[in-house]
């Protein structure tokens, strides 16, 4: 199956992690990793990814996607998930999301906003960083999209407030 594409491997994966009550959200192929993403209501934990690795292992094993060797990566989402489907993009109603259209598909190709609403064929989001406060977004058009995590009020840690909490973390624990 040398040549196989995202698209083929997200459709043989997916029954696959459905067996397990788990949902397919990502798939990609990145130089000679597959890296698979995976997700369920209320959230994944270390067992679950256990067995999705060895049930995603196996069909890999038979799917045989790259030539030579390659390394599988099976992991949650995180609070930046990859949105790929209507019931992943429902799902995130209300929250921020970025997304970066198909070439060709506007004068715009990155939008971020509030994603307000989402029927079969595309999405609305809104915000002041949308062109004219709102913009209709059909699926068609979507090369990627994800939801975008908000740091609180505080902001995101300085790097350098983050290696000295490490460093200070590091010195206890020798």
């Amino acid at each position: 199956m040398a040549g196989t594409t995202v698209e083929t491997l997200y459709g043989e994966l997916s029954p696959v992690v459905a067996e397990l009550g788990l949902e397919l959200v990502d798939v990609e192929l990145v130089a000679a990793t597959v890296r698979v993403t995976v997700d369920r209501e209320g959230g994944i934990d270390l067992d679950a990814l256990s067995a999705a690795n060895r049930a995603v292992s196996g069909a890999l094993d038979q799917l045989d996607p790259l030539p030579g060797r390659y390394t599988l990566e099976v992991s949650s989402p995180g609070v930046e998930r990859r949105l790929r489907t209507p019931e992943q993009f429902a799902r995130a109603l209300g929250e921020t999301v970025s997304v970066r259209l198909m070439p060709g598909a506007g004068e715009v190709r990155r939008l971020q906003g509030r994603l307000a609403s989402v029927d079969g064929s595309g999405v609305v989001l809104e915000g002041p960083d949308v062109p004219g406060g709102s913009a209709t977004v059909g699926f068609e058009t979507i090369e990627r999209a994800r939801t975008v995590f908000a740091w609180g009020a505080g902001g995101a840690p300085s790097p350098s407030r983050a290696k000295g909490r490490k460093g200070k973390e590091r010195a206890t624990t020798s």
